[in-house]
């Protein structure tokens, strides 16, 4: 089998085709069937990853295309989310704007910091962090409870999760910036030229 046709990625790709199922099921009214589905996409990037680890097919492709898939269905799941009138009128919904701000601008900075120091120094180590981790996961929680809101009526447990979400990107944003400085620093002492 390629790298390319390895398990892990092709359970990526079908996470990547859910993204416009979902938000068109979110759209047309159908919350439990887009709650179904999110939850799909969600469980499916905990078992990309364990797939590719258990059986030794993580592969390059992997590592750009699995970050990119849950930036993807994130940010997409967030937009969609905080339009007004798209989910049942529901108390603490739609998600505040300022939560969906903090979301993409943390992966806005972060992109954009990372393609800087590319451009700048050549650096490429760039590693997810703990932090970031933590942040993707309860950001997949958040929507879950988002979606289940919209399912059931019950939402007082959503301002609670919206501070969480932003605590974490917060979080998560500062830490990337110092452990990529960490790294950076790290390699520059490993190269040749400081031997």
């Amino acid at each position: 089998m390629s790298t390319i046709l390895t398990i892990p990625n092709i359970i990526t790709f079908v996470r990547m085709g859910l993204i416009p199922v979902f938000v068109s099921l979110v759209y047309y009214g159908y919350s439990k069937w887009a709650l179904a589905v999110f939850l799909i996409a969600g469980i499916s990037d905990g078992i990309d990853g364990f797939l590719a680890r258990k059986f030794k097919q993580e592969s390059e492709l992997g590592t750009i295309i699995d970050p990119i898939a849950d930036k993807l269905l994130m940010t997409v799941a967030f937009i969609i989310l905080t339009i007004p009138n798209v989910l049942p009128p529901t108390r603490h919904l739609p998600i505040p704007f300022w939560v969906t701000a903090s979301v993409i601008g943390r992966d806005v900075l972060i992109i954009t910091i990372a393609a800087a120091i590319n451009v700048i120094t050549g650096f490429r180590g760039f590693k997810p962090s703990f932090w970031g981790k933590v942040s993707t996961l309860v950001q997949v929680v958040g929507i879950s409870l988002v979606m289940l809101a919209a399912v059931t009526g019950y939402s007082i447990f959503l301002p609670t999760t919206y501070f969480i979400i932003v605590l974490l990107v917060v979080v998560s944003g500062v830490h990337y910036v110092f452990q990529v400085a960490r790294l950076m620093k790290k390699e520059e002492q490993a190269s040749p030229e400081n031997a």
